[in-house]
């Protein structure tokens, strides 16, 4: 076995065993391991002086464990991990400078202005709203920073699958913890709605996004990364559990994200791979959907049959919901409102949830970042929408070797739409989608053309 593969198998089980270690002894042992990884990660790239893009590990890695530190109560802050990722970015453009054609990125925070403006103008910038704008910006700036860091930066396609892993590890924790929190699955069935007993006690909206992520990085270390029996075998595991505990949660967007993006991922391996390279993708993606249909089968089996309701929609009587959205598609319209009666300058940040309190009786925070953006930014938030949509894509045009680059793109867009920017997952990931990936020298488990 080569060193790699024992490095490799080293860490995940470290990172077993630290979630074992943070359940058994929580928020004291969470604390130290986020303050821990932010001080190795100042160590890291003050001594690289970010030579080989360490900075991207070290803010994968942060991004991978953002939602394990909020459910264990392990950062100082809500906003910990996106101010850790602010942080490293800004001193990984000081030792490395950024590429002139990020310009996109730098105008569209300069469109962000006007919003805090137009908000400014219309109420009392007291203490708690300005906690409400800094919420509300925190994942577009996060975006932005990224994407002004990665524009045009090279890395190899193996460099890519190092980045994927750092961000899955801590995801392994999570999963570890989250099975300890709920041993007895059947003791805490509720129904089909999204259950937060079976997401650790956490938002199951936020583990489903990251648990989507999780399955992809394994199904992708599967596919590329499995050159012995042994690795083949611990990434089947990985890939399986992470997609079990997702579907578990009962919180379908971060789920359906993941599946979009492994079939995404598996059409670019396609357009890539030669002859030879595709008959071998034709049996990974046969070993991939026969792991997929015993982690659904054996999902349904512990939940009764609830999940497969759940997933067509039904309640647990198995009668069909009115909303397939969840009240989502009420808040959307909403904004879309508040766009056409605001269509220029808009709204202003922070103020969608203001109105729904004085104007409907009720509060609720946005989970469509689209409609959030047109309503709070009016016009400045269409153009930033389509700088966000089209620079990548055109970009690919002379950056076709990210096979990554349309699967990035597709969790940003589709989490975006049904989390919002509430972690700093989607914005560090898109980002990734402007890295200029080239294959690696040595032959790839995949042969390319």
């Amino acid at each position: 076995m080569l060193d790699k593969e024992k490095n490799y198998l080293w860490l995940v089980v470290i990172h077993i065993l630290l979630g074992v270690l943070i359940y058994l002894t929580p928020i004291i042992v969470s604390q130290i391991y986020g303050y821990v990884t932010i001080l190795a990660g100042i160590i890291i790239l003050i001594k690289s002086q970010n030579k080989k893009n360490e900075v991207l590990y070290i803010s994968a890695y942060i991004v991978g464990s953002e939602v394990f530190l909020r459910m264990t109560y392990g950062d100082p802050s809500h906003e910990f991990a996106k101010y850790s990722v602010f942080f490293f970015l800004l001193m990984g453009i000081v030792y490395s400078g950024f590429s002139k054609n990020a310009l996109p990125y730098w105008i569209f925070l300069v469109i962000l202005i006007p919003g805090v403006i137009i908000a400014n103008e219309t109420v009392d910038l007291n203490v708690e709203f300005r906690k409400k704008i800094i919420f509300n910006l925190s994942g577009p700036i996060c975006l932005g920073l990224a994407s002004i860091y990665t524009f045009g930066k090279k890395v190899t396609v193996n460099e890519m699958g190092n980045i994927l892993l750092m961000m899955g590890l801590p995801i392994i924790s999570t999963a570890t913890y989250v099975n300890l929190y709920t041993p007895n699955i059947k003791d805490v069935l509720n129904g089909t709605g999204s259950n937060e007993l079976l997401s650790g006690g956490f938002g199951p909206n936020q583990v489903a996004t990251i648990f989507g992520l999780g399955m992809f990085i394994f199904f992708t270390r599967l596919m590329l990364y499995s050159r012995t029996k042994l690795i083949f075998i611990v990434n089947i595991v990985l890939a399986f559990y992470i997609s079990y505990r997702g579907f578990l949660t009962f919180s379908r967007g971060g789920m359906m994200t993941g599946f979009g993006m492994i079939a995404i991922f598996v059409f670019f391996l396609y357009l890539n791979a030669e002859k030879k390279g595709r008959l071998k993708l034709n049996y990974l993606a046969i070993i991939l959907t026969l792991v997929m249909s015993v982690t659904w089968v054996y999902t349904s089996y512990k939940t009764e049959g609830l999940i497969n309701k759940r997933y067509t929609n039904k309640n647990a009587l198995g009668q069909e919901k009115s909303d397939i959205l969840t009240g989502r598609g009420v808040l959307a319209e909403e904004e879309i409102d508040m766009f056409l009666e605001s269509p220029i300058f808009g709204i202003g940040v922070a103020k969608g949830t203001d109105i729904r309190t004085e104007t409907m009786g009720y509060t609720a925070a946005s989970h469509d970042e689209i409609t959030r953006m047109l309503a709070e930014h009016g016009s400045f938030g269409i153009l930033g929408l389509i700088i966000l949509f089209l620079t990548p894509v055109l970009y690919y045009l002379g950056n076709k070797q990210n096979i990554y680059l349309f699967c990035f793109l597709t969790f940003w867009f589709l989490t975006i739409n049904h989390a919002a920017m509430r972690t700093s997952s989607p914005s560090f990931v898109y980002a990734l989608s402007l890295l200029k990936v080239k294959f690696d020298d040595e032959e790839d488990p995949v042969h390319r053309k």
